[in-house]
């Protein structure tokens, strides 16, 4: 069952009416901004304290109560500065749908010391047309999204105009029985046979405002089935013309989510095939919005530091492929030398103004000979000079270019495991220290911190399993290798992917022996969070803790390891 976003009319009734049960009476103790499109606010309801989203990202719009925190923006913009002033400490009176419309409004009693008034929130859901907007009065106080006139926008939305309410669409309201039916008739009398269901759902989906397709499939279904067919849910025996308005004002409200995955995908006010109950429509929006914002969220950061890891290793690639060039040219400096000093043995031989001379080599096994170039302008000795000396400036190069070539190499390997630990990660949880770590490289700017508040030190947990009763610890990127490696004891079992960058392993033996059984889980952990996780069967090497040392200004992640041994084995990430 598709669905076409953003939620309709249908769903916005129900959840106004699930809100207004659980808020009216409820004070605003805290309003926040999270970015340009979302607002927090912080309801006491006299029992607990709750959180309401009110969203207009185009495909996330909503109004519902949330568990979920996000952190608000550094610096509070105008608009959540507005509703501070107008709405902290305001009761809310009550909450409610505008007509028939994908429009949440919300009543509020405001005092201060010298006044009080009514004033009210419009949360416009419509795509990306969505927007809030408070008004006393009827008159516009602020709103999130402005037009003004010289937008060539059919409604202004500047302090001080009169709030007018959107257009409204060429189609039927659900309670219009009436013109419902007359536009049914007319489209009965082009077919020439009884539309089916999914003709019937399109019709009342394409005539029908604030009705998605799925709430329009489901009003066919029902009345077919209480009717007896489509044929007489299409007479006024059981008239769908009038069933459609019964059903949007009166069915019960039974939210669903579905899965796909262990990932929320969709929601609805009624039960689907496939759908999981849950407990209110709050709770399902809650859970299929936050899931798609995470996973959006989730894909965007992944790419943004895979992107910049990836640019690095192309700078660094290119730097190595330079010094490579450099030492390849280096490398000629013993010809240079053996020229020189077969120079200067011929002196007598040479005179000035000679462009080359061909003597014997006796460098060479074979005694040949070979042709020197020469400078015109110097003397046969300064010729020889030349040589030593361009044989020293290369001899010193390649002094310098060795442990730079090293050096080079080493880096490109450490960008390549931070490379690896990205496309590896899973979850948001996964990206927390490798973006710390990019800033650290000076990769990325940190994010701004919100004024006077202090700096978080980011610390993710490490991916935790048991097995048998032993637990079992993988990291998930180069910092919680190295952390993990300091917190194991030395007689715990540490494991790490032979050839491929991965995550470190530790096996907690408590004091104990490890079983093979346990050691071929921990083995089969560690060959799926590695970069070898789409072979078939990939070596693991493992040895106690103790053998593994790491090296002084090493690099993240990087170690050395003696008296260990090889298990092969196939990745596996034992998601059960």
């Amino acid at each position: 069952m598709g669905r076409i976003m953003p939620q309709d009319a249908f769903h916005i009734r129900r959840l106004a009416q699930e809100l207004n049960t659980f808020l009216v009476g409820g004070k605003i103790n805290r309003v926040s901004q999270v970015n340009k499109d979302e607002l927090t606010l912080i309801i006491y309801t006299g029992k607990t304290t709750v959180k309401l989203i009110l969203s207009t990202n185009a495909s996330n719009a909503r109004v519902c109560l949330s568990l979920f925190e996000k952190e608000p923006a550094p610096i509070a913009p105008n608009f959540c500065m507005l509703l501070r002033k107008h709405l902290l400490g305001a009761e809310i009176l009550e909450i409610r749908q505008y007509e028939f419309e994908r429009i949440i409004e919300i009543d509020l009693h405001c005092t201060t010391d010298f006044s009080q008034s009514k004033r009210t929130l419009h949360c416009e859901l419509m795509g990306k047309y969505s927007n809030i907007v408070l008004t006393e009065k009827g008159v516009i106080l602020g709103a999130l999204k402005t037009s003004a006139l010289e937008d060539n926008s059919r409604r202004v939305l500047l302090p001080g105009a009169k709030y007018l309410y959107p257009e409204k669409q060429d189609k039927l309201s659900p309670f219009d029985g009436a013109g419902m039916r007359s536009r049914l008739e007319n489209y009965l009398s082009t077919r020439e046979a009884i539309p089916d269901k999914e003709a019937l759902s399109l019709f009342l989906f394409e005539n029908v405002f604030g009705l998605a397709l799925p709430t329009a499939r489901e009003i066919v279904r029902i009345a077919e089935e209480r009717a007896g067919s489509i044929g007489a849910a299409l007479t006024s025996a059981f008239p769908i013309w009038e069933f459609v308005g019964d059903f949007c004002e009166n069915e019960p409200n039974q939210p669903c989510v579905k899965y796909a995955n262990g990932t929320a995908v969709d929601f609805f006010a009624f039960p689907v095939d496939g759908g999981v109950e849950m407990p209110s429509l709050c709770k399902a929006e809650d859970e299929f919005f936050s899931s798609r914002e995470n996973k959006k969220s989730f894909d965007d950061k992944k790419r943004k530091l895979e992107n910049t890891a990836r640019a690095l290793k192309k700078k660094q690639t290119k730097k190595l492929q330079d010094t490579l060039e450099r030492l390849k040219d280096a490398e000629k400096a013993e010809d240079l030398r053996v020229k020189g000093e077969l120079l200067t043995a011929n002196l007598y031989r040479l005179e000035k103004g000679m462009s080359c001379v061909e003597l014997e080599n006796w460098y060479d096994e074979t005694c040949g000979t070979i042709k020197i170039a020469l400078d015109t302008t110097l003397t046969p000795s300064q010729n020889a000079q030349r040589y030593f000396k361009t044989y020293n400036k290369h001899k010193r190069a390649k002094e310098v270019l060795a442990p730079m070539l090293k050096k080079e190499e080493s880096e490109i390997e450490y960008t390549d495991s931070v490379i690896s630990s990205i496309v590896r990660a899973e979850n948001a949880e996964d990206l927390k220290e490798i973006e710390a770590e990019l800033v650290e490289l000076g990769l990325l700017r940190a994010a701004p911190q919100r004024a006077g508040g202090k700096k978080k030190e980011i610390v993710t947990p490490f991916r935790e399993y048991e097995y048998m009763g032993v637990k079992i610890y993988v990291g998930r990127n180069n910092l919680q290798n190295d952390r993990l490696l300091r917190l194991a004891d030395s007689d715990d079992i540490w494991l790490h992917a032979q050839k491929y960058h991965s995550s470190h392993v530790i096996i907690d033996v408590d004091g104990g022996q490890v079983r093979d059984e346990v050691l071929l889980y921990a083995a089969e952990l560690c060959a799926y969070y590695s970069d070898g996780r789409e072979s078939d069967k990939i070596p693991v090497d493992y040895c106690k803790r103790k053998f593994v040392k790491k090296p002084n200004k090493s690099k993240a992640g990087f170690v050395i390891y003696t008296d260990y041994k090889t298990i092969l084995v196939k990745p596996n990430a034992h998601k059960e």
